[in-house]
């Protein structure tokens, strides 16, 4: 499907636009997809990422860093900037601080190439319910109208937006949003990569995976007064991070 057709649809479906310049690759991911109800475009550089983006809504990407020309760690830049959907890296098997510095600059998770067509899957549908795309994940009772409270900061969990003290809304991408959200549900209570990992992205994590790290530096940034000193999310040696605030429902 070209983009000029895509632009002349509406589809129910999440549409899905893959970034690799490797064309069997993309043809691959294109015909897996659709066989699972998707809306699927492709597109092999940064000018024609744009130019899906002009034409058709977009509900999630998944962006190879290894582009030419404009590489995916630039498009990942530009994308945090100028377009607030989710984004899953792929990286190579030599490219770990690329993906861990595609992570810091806002994508949501990432894949490592080769991968196992039923892992993208399951990755592409646990990120586009944390968007609240796709199907969503059932709510905890009485959690889903819920304002949580902590340090001056409110979290509506309905509408997924953190506003702080002045009432100021805080820009979250979906995975910080899922990791504060995990927090606030289980505070003071230590949590170990592995629990975050598998209560977010459905999988434990691997000896050198600085993904929760990376997502933790992100949060900080964004709540905490001083992030080389953090006062809410405390690390705890050898067992994970901890948020140390008293949280209360509105």
């Amino acid at each position: 499907m070209s983009v000029t057709e895509l632009a002349k649809t509406s589809p129910a479906s999440p549409h899905i636009l893959v970034v690799d310049d490797d064309e069997e690759v993309a043809a691959l991911v294109k015909r897996y997809l659709g066989t699972q109800g998707y809306v699927v475009s492709a597109a092999g550089n940064g000018a024609q990422l744009r130019e899906a983006l002009k034409a058709s809504p977009i509900d999630l990407i998944l962006l190879d860093l290894g582009l030419p020309g404009e590489d995916g760690l630039e498009l990942t830049r530009y994308l945090h900037s100028h377009w607030h959907g989710p984004v899953i890296i792929v990286s190579g098997r030599g490219e770990s601080v690329d993906r861990v510095v595609g992570l810091e600059l806002g994508a949501d998770d990432y894949v490592t190439k080769p991968f196992e067509l039923r892992e993208l899957l399951a990755r592409i549908r646990s990120v586009l319910r944390r968007a609240g795309r796709g199907t969503p994940a059932e709510p905890a009772p009485g959690n889903h109208h819920a304002v949580l409270v902590f340090a001056g900061y409110r979290m509506d969990i309905a509408s997924h937006v953190l506003r702080d003290a002045q009432g100021e809304e805080v820009p979250l991408t979906t995975g910080e949003y899922e990791l504060l959200k995990l927090f606030l549900e289980h505070p003071n209570r230590v949590l170990s990569r592995n629990d975050i990992m598998a209560r977010i992205h459905g999988r434990d994590a691997g000896p050198f995976d600085r993904a929760i790290d990376v997502q933790i530096g992100r949060l900080r940034r964004k709540i905490e007064r001083d992030a080389s000193r953090p006062s809410m999310l405390k690390a705890i040696r050898g067992s994970g991070y901890m948020l140390t605030e008293r949280v209360h429902r509105e």
